[in-house]
């Protein structure tokens, strides 16, 4: 969740009938629920447009020896079928390091035979794409990619443990450490140790992968394509076409879910898309089912856990020595900076005097493992919470109990591992409010008097707070920029960097700028992502969509505002400050008119009218080296308390009732946020409970 922007920082005035605040409606939601919404797989096609579909390997493993393209282009419809060899240029989609193929075609990794012979990495992987004049014609030729391929199998490795005894690893090992774990532990009056493992879960977006490319004049290619990065998009399909960043236009109105499934692994697909309608010279669409989608993309990543910990007889934590294994799959994708996120929330609430923490990110024959909502966060509260509920169960004591024993001080004992100073700690506010409201002492008692009498269905009850870092763990990518354009009639046009997902940011951003100028929301619209409008933006990602984009919008306004402000100063003779914007009129001291009126007499005395805004999140520094530093701009804190029944017999459960609170801040919407808040609780329920 998203805080609103800082109050302390262009500060817009503030009437009883401010936009910025409201339970507004999604700005979108009318039309999603008459289905007239336009996804990318909805905008009418042009004429000559050819389908794309992805042949992939077989196997998880294997050396390529041969492709027999005549059978694929005798096939029904067919027009193309292209490989590695007719890419222009890179060969490459990957996000942060180039070790990722677009269609199957690299030398071998190290110390795999044949250094010229093209290696198979995992079962789903790209190996051509067949171009034809409908979906159904490519998708038939495309599935006969196991008749087609000539392969010599190799043994995969399909765990993370396996690749973990063979040092096989996506990106360097990780280690986070404070004080002296290893004696602290061995003075601990009591030591536990623990291994478990957590796994992965399916991003399972409405709309699936897309993409539609379409070339345009003097060499250039426009891409309307589902995608939480546009610019990352734009940039890798230039690479892809060996063109500059300038010829590729990449643009997305929304999106039917992403949950960070398509922050980069999107990449490939407008890849495939761009390249064939690049060569062929009309326009190709590239829509994946959702099966090969499982096949080709990869998920939230599966971490496997082993704990030592020294604590004391009231279940204080007194030593961690911790070891994250996670599955990255064959390539680096986002592998580093996840395990990054997942070493920096191991402490989650909770003060740890002596910690050392290592992370492993495996390479394995499996689908590249990517974002999801968290991005590493939850893998890394997850570990220390088992651990807590642990040493409860060991102690006999409420684990509410022992997690409050080791939450993190309001003076002392409040600096985490990563040397960051929680200046903000809510946790013992909140979690006191969340105990009273959801009456968790009372209901102890009840279910145990319950669990008395029944020997199969058993219910139980748990409190688990949760302290999240904001901003990216990158410190550049933390920067985001706005376009607001003022029109003579008073309606205003607000282009940002961020994506559009569902998740309410263009209604968020849309109220941050009708509120700078005092304009009612119906005034103010959002237009599609589009990187020929703002360049070089970030990832909606990182739970900083609203803060980037709606400050950077904020910033566009207030420049305005500010011209409109000594416009009518000087038309009313008054000082600027004097100039009031509220619920679409200005006013000073006695006079006043309609915003649309000051707008067109500001046009005619030929005052500026639209500007670019930016925003750079101040005060973060950081260290990948050592892992020090302070990577967020500030913590959002939560808990919620879950009531469940399990009968024993069977592992089936029900969830019986639900509590959580959460912090926003001071909320931009109330009505998103909360819908924020409960999907969240019903997706990360999915997660661990079933899938």
């Amino acid at each position: 969740m998203n805080r609103p922007v800082e109050a302390a920082v262009l500060q817009p005035v503030r009437t009883d009938s401010a936009v910025a605040g409201r339970a507004l409606p999604h700005e979108s939601a009318h039309l999603h629920v008459a289905g007239a919404a336009p996804y990318t797989d909805d905008l009418p096609e042009l004429a000559g447009t050819l389908h794309a579909a992805l042949g992939l390997s077989p196997v998880a493993h294997g050396v390529l020896r041969g492709i027999d393209l005549e059978r694929l282009r005798a096939q029904p419809g067919v027009v193309a079928v292209l490989t590695a060899r007719d890419l222009p240029g890179a060969n490459n989609c990957g996000s942060l390091l180039h070790d990722e193929p677009i269609l199957a075609g690299e030398p071998s990794l190290p110390g795999v035979p044949g250094e010229t012979e093209t290696l198979l990495r995992w079962r789903g992987q790209p190996v051509f794409a067949v171009v034809a004049r409908s979906r159904t014609q490519a998708r038939r030729a495309a599935a006969l990619a196991a008749q087609v391929l000539q392969i010599d199998a190799l043994q995969p490795v399909l765990t993370a443990a396996q690749a973990h005894a063979a040092r096989q690893y996506v990106v360097p090992p990780m280690r986070l450490a404070r004080g002296d774990a290893a004696a602290a532990l061995a003075a601990a009056p009591q030591q536990l140790q623990l291994q478990f493992s957590l796994g992965g879960q399916e991003q399972f977006y409405l709309e699936g992968q897309i993409s539609y490319a379409v070339p345009t004049e003097n060499a250039g290619l426009k891409l309307w394509c589902s995608t939480q990065h546009p610019t990352e998009m734009q940039h890798l399909v230039a690479h892809a076409l060996g063109r500059p960043a300038h010829a590729v236009q990449v643009e997305c109105r929304r999106m039917g879910g992403g949950f960070g499934g398509k922050e980069s692994q999107s990449s490939l697909f407008a890849c495939v898309a761009a390249v064939a309608a690049a060569r062929l010279g009309v326009p190709v669409k590239l829509r994946v089912d959702r099966d090969d989608d499982f096949l080709v993309t990869g998920r939230r990543h599966p971490f496997d856990f082993a704990l030592q910990l020294g604590h004391d007889a009231q279940g204080r934590v007194l030593a961690a020595q911790a070891e994250f294994l996670s599955n990255a799959g064959h390539a680096a994708d986002l592998s580093g900076p996840v395990m990054t996120r997942a070493l920096c929330h191991f402490d989650n609430t909770y003060w740890l005097p002596h910690v050392a923490v290592q992370g492993f990110s495996a390479r394995t024959n499996t689908q590249s493992n990517t974002a999801f909502r968290g991005f590493g966060g939850p893998q890394g509260a997850f570990a220390i919470e088992y651990a807590l509920d642990s040493i409860a169960r060991r102690l006999g004591l409420d684990a509410l109990d022992v997690r409050r024993h080791n939450f993190y001080g309001l003076v002392t004992h409040n600096v985490t591992p990563f040397g960051q100073t929680v200046e903000d700690n809510l946790i013992h506010d909140l979690v006191a409010e969340l105990e009273g409201s959801s009456r968790y002492r009372e209901r102890r008692l009840e279910i145990e008097r319950f669990n008395v009498g029944s020997p199969v269905l058993k219910r139980g009850l748990a409190l688990t707070p949760l302290k999240f870092g904001i901003s990216f763990n990158v410190v550049h990518l933390n920067q985001a920029g706005a376009l607001v354009h003022v029109y003579t009639d008073g309606s205003v046009l607000v282009n940002h960097g961020g994506t559009e997902m569902g998740q309410g940011l263009n209604t968020k951003v849309a109220q941050v700028v009708a509120h700078e100028l005092g304009l009612p929301l119906a005034a103010v619209r959002c237009t599609a992502t589009d990187t020929s409008k703002v360049a070089n933006t970030s990832a909606t990602a990182a739970s900083t969509g609203s803060d980037l984009n709606g400050k950077a919008a904020q910033h566009a306004a207030h420049q305005i505002r500010a011209r409109l402000q000594a416009f009518a100063a000087q038309r009313w003779a008054c000082a600027p400050e004097a100039v009031q914007f509220a619920d679409g009129q200005v006013r000073a001291h006695s006079q006043h008119m309609a915003f649309a009126e000051l707008v067109q007499a500001a046009y005619l005395a030929r005052v500026q009218l639209w500007s670019d805004g930016f925003y750079a999140t101040p005060g973060l520094q950081w260290d990948k080296a050592t892992l020090q530093g302070r990577p967020f701009h500030y913590f959002a804190w939560g808990a919620a308390c879950s009531e469940v029944l399990v009968d024993t017999l069977t592992g089936e459960h029900r969830l019986l009732r639900a509590d959580v609170l959460h912090d926003v801040g001071r909320s931009l919407n109330p009505a998103i946020d909360i819908g924020q808040i409960e999907g969240a609780f019903i997706q990360g329920m999915g997660w661990l409970t079933m899938e």
